[in-house]
């Protein structure tokens, strides 16, 4: 009788604004839990870790996220990598605006997730953590790091997962062509992949699903 072949090692890269925009915001599935969803995905891969890449927004949603990554610690595959927002300052581009006075508003640009994705996804490669790189994302920012992997180490698979709640936003071209394999994100496995509400916080407390969600 042959040997079983193993499971191939598998991490898991998500940029965690890209899934929110892409698939989950202004749905009910945003308690998502992120180690079931990747089980049903990729059932065939042993997992190793699920690395979630956001940054702490500021203002009246920062509770809701806060008590999001605290479901998300409880569970030991995901790790969460931070990056910040910085603060920047835009002209208004709309040519419809009728407004006479100087058109610079102040906002937030979200900095480093895509950096610390392709860097984490290159130190995983050369320390030979996985066999597999999932990457959850429609960001082409992230084609240089997937190609020089695929150089370097050509028998690792590189598999992107594209979340998209509509055609346009599936697109994502350039970052689909960078991998040997591309899908979109199986939206429907949202819905039965939720954390337990209340959910048990791992020391005695419990967390609660935010009501706005």
């Amino acid at each position: 009788m042959l040997p079983l072949k193993p499971r191939p090692r598998t991490i898991v890269y998500i940029d965690g604004f890209n899934l929110y925009y892409g698939a989950v915001k202004g749905t009910p599935w945003k308690w998502l839990d992120l180690a079931a969803l990747f089980s049903q995905i990729r059932p065939a891969d042993d997992i190793q870790s699920i690395k979630y890449f956001t940054a702490m927004v500021s203002g009246p949603t920062k509770p809701n996220q806060e008590t999001y990554l605290k479901a998300l610690a409880t569970t030991p595959l995901v790790e969460t990598i931070l990056g910040n927002f910085k603060k920047k300052r835009v002209e208004c581009r709309v040519s419809q605006c009728t407004y006479t006075g100087k058109k610079f508003f102040d906002t937030q640009e979200e900095k480093r997730t895509d950096v610390n994705i392709a860097v984490y996804m290159l130190d995983d490669a050369y320390q030979d953590l996985c066999d597999n790189f999932v990457v959850v994302s429609g960001d082409s920012d992230l084609v240089p790091a997937i190609r020089m992997i695929r150089y370097r180490f050509p028998a690792k698979q590189l598999i992107v997962y594209v979340p998209a709640q509509h055609p346009t936003r599936s697109h994502a071209v350039e970052l689909r062509a960078s991998a040997q394999v591309n899908r979109n994100l199986p939206l429907n496995l949202l819905k039965p992949c939720q954390f337990r509400n209340p959910l048990p916080d791992g020391s005695g407390g419990t967390l609660v699903k935010p009501a706005t969600w």
